[in-house]
């Protein structure tokens, strides 16, 4: 389905779900490359831009937050650029859909700040890319949170509760962090000047827009590397505090063990089948008791006293 936006000579279209009528209308209707078509049906690409005589073509990675798996994914935007034209097409990130509505909205109120974005190609690439930038940056402080509760629980909480935390936050960072790296190079090309754009740059100096757009992702690229490093050091500090406890265990145990050692040798040694000096007499049993609380209080105060050592 083609759902169309036009400001002047501007046109924005987005299409769902394309089927392929779709993509034989912009092969016959744009003259786009085969190839790029061909990168239309696929998917699982990495962030690219083609450069062409009269278009760009561009594949970007931006996440997203399922509630259902309770986990970051990954959807790929794929956009031709054009003088008078940007087409985003397949099943983009929920951000884009919800821009394009609010455009076509705002449009028919004669918004001001949709008239500006819809004044050039360019600065309409730009409102798509800035919001899909706000979108990953609050997904990326709601990682940042779940990090800071991991750190507060991580005391508090039973141990499997916080190991599935912990896994669960470390695969999001790390999915995160290898769809954040090969995209800077892409970002970089466009505030270096390696993609021209449109605009004349004595009407509008887009290289301060995309160096707005580069700052954002580096500082979410940042920020994402940083709560890596958190998640890393938390695990550490649970791994430690687990083998703490289990030192504790074992030492309460190896105390025991030990403690029990000479008063089972002492039972065993009254309790076999033979005659003792004093077995007839009436005080041995409350001698031997007695014999073993002062081996049980000995034992105590020696453990007790190479513990505080």
């Amino acid at each position: 389905m083609i759902e169309t936006i036009q400001h002047g000579s501007l046109k924005w279209q987005h299409i769902t779900n394309p089927s392929e009528d779709d993509f034989d209308y912009l092969l016959e209707e744009y003259k786009f490359h085969p190839l790029d078509i061909e990168d239309l049906r696929s998917t699982n690409q990495r962030p690219k831009i083609d450069e062409y005589d009269d278009y760009y073509f561009l594949i970007l990675n931006f996440p997203y937050f399922d509630k259902g798996s309770n986990s970051v994914r990954i959807r790929e935007i794929k956009v031709f650029w054009g003088k008078d034209y940007v087409i985003s097409v397949g099943k983009s990130h929920l951000v884009v859909e919800k821009l394009f509505e609010e455009i076509k909205e705002d449009l028919a109120e004669q918004d001001e700040d949709t008239l500006k974005a819809l004044s050039s190609s360019d600065l309409l690439l730009y409102t798509i890319l800035d919001r899909l930038m706000l979108e990953t940056y609050t997904l990326i402080l709601r990682i940042g949170a779940e990090v800071d509760l991991i750190n507060y629980d991580i005391f508090n909480k039973k141990a499997q509760k916080i190991i599935e935390q912990i896994s669960i936050t470390r695969r999001n960072i790390i999915l995160l962090n290898t769809s954040f790296k090969p995209q800077l190079r892409v970002l970089h090309m466009f505030e270096s000047g390696g993609i021209k754009g449109f605009v004349n740059p004595e009407e509008s100096d887009m290289e301060d827009y995309w160096g707005d757009i580069l700052d954002q992702y580096q500082k979410m690229y940042d920020l994402v590397e940083d709560y890596g490093e958190l998640i890393e050091g938390l695990s550490k500090t649970f791994d430690s505090a687990q083998a703490n406890k289990t030192n504790e265990i074992m030492r309460v145990l190896t105390y025991f063990s030990t403690i029990m050692l000479p008063l089972t040798v002492v039972t065993g040694l009254f309790g076999m089948n033979v005659d003792f000096p004093f077995v007839t007499n009436t005080l041995a049993f409350w001698i031997i008791i007695c014999c073993m609380a002062i081996i049980t209080v000995a034992m105590l105060w020696f453990f007790n006293k190479r513990t505080r050592r």
